[in-house]
């Protein structure tokens, strides 16, 4: 049986590209249920692109739950989770669409635009992330990273518009509701665990100017965070 090829992608949001050509692989069959995915090597020689690009859209993958990892290597998975409706999760779902649109553009545009002293802010507020941290505190230290970083987009249309956002998120019962039921401990605790590293590493990019790398942190941070509040959290 022969696996599906793929060409090189320009260079706009390198990892997307990818996700996004593996996804309608994924789709149309081409990469069937129970398929391996292709190695990382091979993935890069024919999207012309390097490891980290293959890494961050396989890891986006995952975090969406369209693959799982067998050993050291990546496979389709059999049948995707089959997902109730759910209201609160029909609204998490239309933040973060909110949050993906703004979001990723915010934290390019940061690592282009933000002064020394925006960026020396962002990595401190960052480094204050701990897996272990309470809830509250975690909510409270996230509001405060992503404000800082519309801040430093450069663009105060833009840092309103985004401010609205992360009201409608922060004043939202769904999401309250989801965070906070005993149910969702373990899930909870997760998402704080993974968003204080991904945290770290969209600071670690807008202080080192890499745009790319900044919006690939951002998205693939928004599609871990969401996954985990949709599929995991009931």
């Amino acid at each position: 049986m022969t696996r599906p090829r793929f060409g090189p992608v320009a260079r706009r949001m390198v990892s997307e590209e990818i996700r996004d050509a593996l996804m309608a692989s994924i789709e149309s069959g081409a990469l069937a249920p129970g398929a391996q995915l292709p190695s990382e090597r091979a993935l890069c020689e024919e999207f012309g692109v390097a490891r980290t690009s293959v890494r961050e859209a396989v890891q986006s993958l995952l975090a969406l739950g369209r693959i799982h990892k067998v050993g050291n290597r990546f496979h389709v998975v059999e049948q995707l989770p089959e997902v109730s409706f759910d209201p609160r999760k029909s609204r998490v779902r239309e933040l973060f669409e909110c949050r993906r649109v703004i979001e990723v553009s915010i934290a390019r545009f940061a690592a282009a635009r933000a002064t020394g002293a925006e960026r020396d802010e962002l990595v401190r507020i960052a480094e204050g992330f701990a897996p272990e941290m309470p809830l509250d505190d975690f909510r409270a230290a996230d509001r405060q990273f992503h404000s800082a970083v519309a801040r430093a987009c450069g663009n105060p249309t833009l840092q309103e518009l985004y401010g609205k956002v992360l009201d409608g998120v922060f004043a939202s019962d769904e999401f309250r509701t989801l965070l906070d039921a005993t149910t969702n401990i373990d899930a909870v605790r997760e998402v704080i665990s993974e968003a204080s590293s991904a945290h770290r590493r969209i600071a670690e990019a807008i202080q080192a100017g890499d745009e790319d790398c900044a919006a690939q942190a951002a998205e693939l941070h928004l599609s871990q965070v969401e996954h985990s509040m949709i599929s995991r959290m009931v």
